[in-house]
């Protein structure tokens, strides 16, 4: 089987509700197998250590996770236009994998949630889209030959999938949204699986 990393930060359930559609479009590629991770928060008031893994959900990555990934989805919610700073934290963590080039030359995908329509999405995409730049990564994202990016009326970009959840963070995942995240689970894991040879 041939893994492929789905790594994300949700702080109310929808990019964790994103990352499973983007695993089911990795999983629905034959040999390709979703591998569902995420980070601890980040306190602002002191340090602490997590667990392995989560008290519920998907544990916890490891940078190993990383580098035996054939690719990686990385989702985030929006802070401000950029990504949230737990998912920045572990990513600043990763300059021992940066050194040893291990994640060059594999692709990626990004993913993210907004508040509000244009709250955002693209920026946020933009922002994670930078430090796997920085390690050599081919970043991928979603062609206008995916029917729902010309039709979903709530989030979807070329540059990666997107969620509008409202002010309230009530708003489900649409449609469109559901088959936008696939689509990028089911390319990256497609590019993975060439690149791979």
């Amino acid at each position: 089987m041939t893994d492929i990393l789905v790594l994300y930060y949700s702080r109310y359930g929808n990019v964790a509700e994103m990352a499973r559609y983007v695993g089911r479009g990795v999983e629905s590629v034959k040999s390709c197998r979703a591998l569902i991770r995420t980070v601890p928060a980040v306190s602002a008031v002191c340090e602490s250590v997590a667990g392995d893994s989560p008290a519920e959900g998907p544990p916890f990555v490891s940078k190993d996770d990383l580098v035996r990934a054939a690719g990686i989805a990385l989702g985030s919610p929006t802070r401000f236009g950029n990504m949230a700073a737990p998912l920045k934290y572990f990513l600043d963590g990763t300059g021992d994998i940066w050194l040893s080039n291990s994640l060059a030359g594999k692709p990626a995908a990004v993913f993210t949630s907004t508040s509000s329509l244009h709250g955002g999405q693209e920026s946020t995409l933009l922002s994670m889209m930078l430090p796997l730049l920085h390690h050599g990564m081919i970043i991928m994202g979603v062609p206008y030959s995916e029917p729902a990016l010309l039709s979903t009326r709530s989030g979807g970009t070329p540059y990666g999938a997107s969620h509008m959840a409202g002010i309230e963070n009530d708003i489900r995942v649409t449609e469109e949204e559901k088959q936008i995240c696939m689509t990028l689970g089911a390319r990256l894991a497609e590019l993975s699986l060439k690149l791979k040879g």
